[in-house]
């Protein structure tokens, strides 16, 4: 889970992201909305990729990239929970101190 909220911590990568929410896209694609080298959008994307944000698929001479939703969903459930343990504490908290 760090290494996701270290990709994510990246606006470029989260830049990415929203680009392959709207459509899976291929490298030359993602490159072509950003001003930044195709070297540096291919580290972007391993790292997306290493994390499981994004997965790729070959389609003939190209790798086409799109969004790995498990992951997110992972993180979304990860989140759910926490807020959720931290509503429980604060009440348990509230009922302690109204009983003293």
């Amino acid at each position: 889970m760090n290494d996701i909220f270290k990709a994510l911590s990246d606006p470029t990568r989260r830049r990415i992201l929203e680009l392959l929410m709207e459509k899976d896209m291929n490298a030359g694609e993602i490159a072509e909305c950003f001003d930044i080298s195709k070297p540096s959008i291919s580290h972007h994307l391993t790292i997306l990729k290493n994390t499981g944000l994004i997965q790729d698929e070959r389609q003939g001479q190209k790798l086409l990239y799109s969004i790995n939703m498990t992951v997110f969903d992972e993180c979304v459930k990860w989140f759910f929970d926490l807020s959720e343990r931290t509503r429980k504490q604060k009440e348990n908290t509230i009922y302690e101190e109204h009983m003293q």
